[in-house]
């Protein structure tokens, strides 16, 4: 894939240094849907549009998705050609690489999956590589030291700028506190304290020192932090600016560097603008985008009810529960409750495990099975205002046409418009 050539990701920092506010939002999500309404977005834009792939998503092993790196690549350019998107304008990034999917292994055996996943997402054309080296494997102590966190990383980076031209290639250090995938705690968040930032990037330097890259690290551009923001199952933890200004002042000794911000969906719509300003210059953004696809999907069921024969309807919802109940695997450790609760939670959560589903044959044809009932059967107005009155504007004013993939994506792209409106500068 064409690498991006109008727009570096170090420049973030340039413009900060010189009292500019730049900012960029990634898009983290595999679903087809997803990625064709960030681009759709993102078509008048300047800037290149980041998308991400987790390590538990996309590996050398083929991860949730089924897919590696290369063909992740491949997957993304397709949907750019079909949407009309400038492959060039698209930046690929690699985040929590590290032996976080291996984490039960032996550090040594973890860590050469490790490298082998580095390797492979750099070969494949990601520029974008979160270092991620913070959870401790089968027999490391606990508390896990800085130390042996950041000769991992380095080690990574290692691997990473003997994989491909490395001028291009740009690192990110550091973790939040949830786990890839969602916090597994009960919600409870604080801001990551300066001077654990700052013993991150003291470790960090000198590991990367040691292991003979000191150029690698000039390629360094920001630094993970918890800025105070989170999400549960069905809370939202909103940014306060006046808690983060202690870590903020960080960036005040090191202006080369920016803050990159996980789990910021679900937040005030101010908010993200402010989150720029005070130095969070990348702001992650995945659950919030499948939840909006998921709450079109559902609308679109309930419109179908009325539009529809009972014995040629979609029956989506009931076919979530069913196959998310037979196959829990993604969801057991997450929802906790009684009988209702759970399975509330598991069509209405903003930790939108459900998302883990979409790929299932039987609920790929349930979706399936909607959309060509929706494209045959006119859906009426007066539905469109009950179950989604956003699009019913839209469509009313002649913007947005109604048909049922159509509605989706804009229900989608409505959910990224206050990251990009934030992220213009």
């Amino acid at each position: 894939m064409t690498t991006y050539s109008g727009f570096d990701l170090k420049d973030l920092a340039h413009e900060r240094a010189q009292g500019k506010f730049p900012g960029i939002y990634s898009v983290c999500s595999a679903h087809p849907w997803v990625l064709e309404a960030a681009m759709r977005s993102a078509l008048d834009d300047e800037k290149p549009l980041l998308i991400e792939a987790t390590c538990n998503q996309v590996n050398q092993f083929g991860g949730y998705t089924g897919m590696k790196p290369k063909d992740f690549c491949a997957y993304v350019e397709s949907i750019a050609k079909r949407v009309g998107f400038p492959t060039e304008r698209l930046l690929l990034g690699g985040d929590h690489l590290g032996p976080h999917p291996w984490r039960h292994l032996p550090a040594a055996e973890a860590m050469k999956n490790a490298t082998d996943l580095v390797a492979d997402f750099v070969q494949a054309g990601f520029t974008k590589i979160h270092l991620d080296t913070s959870m401790p494997c089968e027999g490391d102590p606990v508390p896990f030291p800085d130390e042996v966190i950041a000769e991992r990383a380095a080690a990574l980076a290692k691997v990473a700028e003997g994989s491909a031209g490395h001028d291009r290639l740009r690192y990110v250090i550091g973790t939040e506190v949830p786990t890839p995938g969602g916090s597994v705690e009960e919600l409870s968040v604080s801001v990551t304290r300066p001077e654990a930032s700052e013993q991150a990037l003291s470790v960090h330097r000198e590991a990367f020192s040691a292991d003979g890259i000191d150029d690698a690290w000039k390629r360094v551009i920001a630094l993970v932090v918890q800025p105070g923001v989170e999400f549960g199952h069905e809370d939202v933890v909103d940014y306060d600016a006046a808690k983060a200004q202690t870590l903020c002042t960080l960036l005040g000794r090191h202006s080369e560097l920016i803050f990159e911000a996980h789990s910021t969906d679900y937040q005030k719509p101010e908010a993200y603008a402010q989150l720029v300003r005070d130095g969070f210059a990348i702001l992650k953004v995945g659950p919030a985008l499948t939840f909006a696809m998921r709450e079109a999907l559902l609308a679109l069921e309930a419109i179908e009810r009325y539009t529809v024969p009972e014995g040629r309807r979609s029956h989506l919802e009931e076919t979530l529960q069913r196959v998310m109940k037979a196959h829990p695997e993604n969801w057991e450790h997450h929802y906790h409750g009684d009988a209702l609760t759970v399975e509330r939670l598991l069509i209405h959560s903003y930790s939108d495990r459900v998302r883990y589903y979409w790929h299932d044959a039987e609920i790929a044809a349930s979706v399936s099975r909607l959309i060509e009932n929706l494209e045959q059967a006119r859906i009426p107005e007066t539905l469109l205002s009950a179950y989604l009155p956003v699009q019913y504007e839209r469509v009313r004013e002649g913007s947005l046409e109604n048909a049922p993939v159509a509605l989706i994506l804009d229900q989608i792209i409505t959910a990224l418009r206050p990251y990009q409106q934030a992220c213009r500068g």
